[in-house]
C-alpha cells in the first residue's frame, strides 16, 4: 500500500434546502413527490433502525444450523417423500453446538425447524411427518427443545427457520399446500385434544386457507413453547409450486409481532438477504434503501441483488426510504447440509475471519451455517476452524489501542446513545506509539441514521499527516483494514455527508497474522 500525504480538509456536506427540523425520525419514511437531491439526503438522514434491528445488528456474528433428513440422505434439497424412519439419529449433542458457537464469538443460532422437505424437528401437534415418527428418542425427541435448553444454559439467543415452502404438504395425497381450500375465518391455534397450550393468546384471521392455517399453527407452537425467539427467518425458496398457493404474510406478521415482539423477521421488512450465498459483501452496504411501496404493510419482498442499493441515485428510484440491514449468509461447508468428511470441502479460519471483518465490519450481520453430522455433533474440522477464527476475533478486537488516549470521551464508551458532531477533524493522541492496522468506526444510527458519505483516517508519521485508510460509508459498524503503521497520533476527517455528521465510537486494533 502506498501512503499518501494529505492536507486537512473541512467537511463538504450537501446543502440542505429541506427544513430538516420538520422531518421526524422513523424506520420508514415516505418521500414527497418531486423531492430534490438535497431533500432526499435529508430524509435518508432521518431513517433509523428499530430497537429490535439495533439488537440484531449488535449480535453481529450468528449461526445457522441445517439439520434433518438431508443429513442422512446426503441431499441438499429434499423431495417431500422422505421416510421418517430414515432419520436415523441416535445421538445428539446440542451443548457441543452451542459451546462451539460461543467459542467462535457467535451470539445467536437459527435452527431449521422445518426445511423445504416439510419434515419437522419438534413435536408438532399438526403433522406426523417429523421427529415424532422417527426412531430418535423412541419418537419422543425434540431437537428444537434440546437446542433451546442448550441456548439457555450457555447464554445464546435462539431463532427459528420455518420454511414457507413444504414439499411434503405439496406431494402428499392429503397435503394442505395448494389444495385449493376455501379462504375462511380461522382461529389460531387450532386446539388438539390432549395437547393444551400454556399460552392463552389466540388469534382470529380472515381469508385463511388450509396451508396458511397449518403454517400459523406451527409458528404459534415455535413462538410459545421454546422460550424467547429472537429471529424468525423466512426465505423465498420454492422447489415447486402447486395450486396457486399464496402466503398470507400480514397474518404471519401479526402473529410474530404479538408472540415475539423483540424478534426480527429476516426476508421481510426487518432484515434482507445480501444477494448471494458465498459470503460476498458489497463494496458499499448502506442500510437505508428505497422501496416502491410501503414495506411496513407490504406482503412481497423481492430479493435485492443490485450492487448499489443505498446511494442517493438508488434512493431516488423509490417512494419510501426504509432501514433494512443485510445478513451475509454462507455455509462453513460446501453445501448447507453435512455430507461427509472426505468429499465435502470446509472453510478455513482464514476464510471465516475474512468474512467476519467484511460483513460485521461492513454494516451487516454475518450468518454462518454449521451443519451437524450424522452423530448429532459438529465435525471436528469445522470446530477447529471456528475456534481458531474466534480466537483471532477476540485477540484482535478485545484490545483497543486507543484506551487511555486523549480523545473525546463520547467515542470511547461503545454506547450509540453518546456521540459527537464530526464536521471538523477529530484528532486523537495515544499515550505511546502503537502499531495499528484496523480502525473500527460507528455512527449513532439509532439517533441520527447513516450520514457519512466519505471519511478519511490519517496517521502522524515522520512529522506529517499520512492518509492510511478511507471509506465511503460507516453505518452501524465499519472496520477499515490497512497495512500496519506505527503512530501516536490519528486524525479522522469526514469529507462529505448527507447532513451534519456524527460519530459514536472509534477504536484501533492490530491484527497479527498467525505464523504458519
Amino acid at each position: 500500500m502506498r501512503l499518501i500525504p494529505i492536507i486537512a480538509a473541512a467537511v463538504t456536506a450537501l446543502s440542505v434546502a429541506a427544513q430538516t427540523d420538520t422531518i421526524g425520525y422513523a424506520s420508514t419514511i415516505r418521500v414527497p413527490d418531486g423531492a430534490s437531491r438535497e431533500q432526499l439526503a435529508a430524509y435518508a438522514a432521518h431513517t433509523v433502525p428499530t430497537s429490535a434491528q439495533v439488537r440484531a445488528l449488535d449480535d453481529g456474528y450468528i449461526a445457522f444450523v441445517h439439520f434433518g433428513p438431508n443429513t442422512f440422505s446426503r441431499r441438499e434439497w429434499g423431495t417431500g417423500f422422505e421416510v421418517p424412519a430414515d432419520f436415523k439419529l441416535e445421538n445428539l449433542d446440542t451443548d457441543q453446538w452451542v459451546r462451539t458457537m460461543k467459542e467462535a464469538g457467535m451470539k445467536k443460532v437459527i435452527i431449521t425447524a422445518k426445511h423445504h422437505d416439510g419434515f419437522v424437528m419438534w413435536q408438532s401437534r399438526y403433522t406426523s411427518h417429523g421427529v415424532m415418527s422417527s426412531p430418535f428418542r423412541g419418537g419422543k425427541g425434540d431437537i428444537v427443545k434440546e437446542l433451546a435448553a442448550s441456548c439457555r444454559k450457555h447464554g445464546l439467543k435462539l431463532g427459528i427457520y420455518l420454511s414457507p415452502a413444504d414439499l411434503y404438504q405439496m406431494e402428499s395425497p392429503k397435503g394442505l399446500y395448494g389444495n385449493l381450500s376455501p379462504k375462511t375465518t380461522r382461529t389460531i391455534p387450532r386446539q388438539v385434544e390432549g395437547r393444551p397450550f400454556r399460552s392463552e393468546v389466540t388469534f382470529t384471521f380472515d381469508g385463511i386457507d388450509d396451508y396458511n392455517e397449518y403454517y400459523l399453527n406451527q409458528l404459534y407452537e415455535l413462538l410459545t413453547e421454546y422460550g424467547p425467539i429472537d429471529e424468525v427467518w423466512l426465505d423465498g425458496a420454492h422447489p415447486k409450486r402447486k395450486g396457486g398457493q399464496t402466503y398470507n404474510y400480514p397474518a404471519w406478521r401479526r402473529l410474530i409481532r404479538t408472540l415475539a415482539p423483540d424478534a426480527v423477521i429476516f426476508g421481510r421488512e426487518d432484515f434482507r438477504w445480501c444477494g448471494n450465498e458465498a459470503g460476498k459483501t458489497r463494496p458499499v452496504e448502506r442500510n437505508v434503501i428505497a422501496y416502491a411501496e410501503n414495506p411496513d404493510t407490504a406482503s412481497n419482498f423481492p430479493d435485492l441483488t443490485d450492487t448499489d442499493l443505498g446511494s442517493l441515485e438508488a434512493l431516488s428510484k423509490g417512494s419510501y426510504l426504509h432501514y433494512q440491514p443485510a445478513e451475509v449468509d454462507t455455509s462453513i461447508r460446501d453445501g448447507w447440509f453435512y455430507r461427509d468428511e472426505d468429499n465435502q470441502s470446509s472453510r478455513s479460519a482464514d476464510d471465516i475471519f475474512d468474512i467476519y471483518e467484511r460483513a460485521v465490519g461492513g454494516n451487516s450481520v454475518f450468518l454462518l451455517n454449521i451443519p451437524p453430522n450424522r452423530e448429532g455433533r459438529f465435525s471436528q474440522r469445522d470446530v477447529d476452524a471456528l475456534k481458531e477464527a474466534g480466537n483471532r476475533i477476540r485477540d484482535t478486537y478485545s484490545v483497543n489501542l486507543l484506551a487511555g488516549a486523549d480523545m473525546p470521551a463520547e467515542l470511547t464508551d461503545g454506547d450509540l446513545d453518546t456521540y459527537i458532531r464530526a464536521d471538523r477533524p477529530i484528532e486523537i493522541t495515544l499515550d505511546r506509539p502503537a502499531a495499528i492496522n484496523r480502525i473500527m468506526l460507528r455512527e449513532p444510527v439509532s439517533a441520527r441514521s447513516e450520514r457519512i458519505d466519505s471519511l478519511a483516517v490519517d496517521a502522524w508519521i515522520d512529522g506529517k499527516w499520512i492518509n492510511v485508510a478511507s471509506t465511503p460509508y460507516v453505518g452501524f459498524k465499519r472496520i477499515l483494514r490497512f497495512n500496519p503503521v506505527t503512530t501516536d497520533r490519528l486524525r479522522l476527517r469526514v469529507l462529505r455527508s448527507r447532513l451534519e455528521p456524527y460519530l459514536a465510537e472509534i477504536s484501533a486494533h492490530l491484527y497479527k497474522t498467525p505464523a504458519n
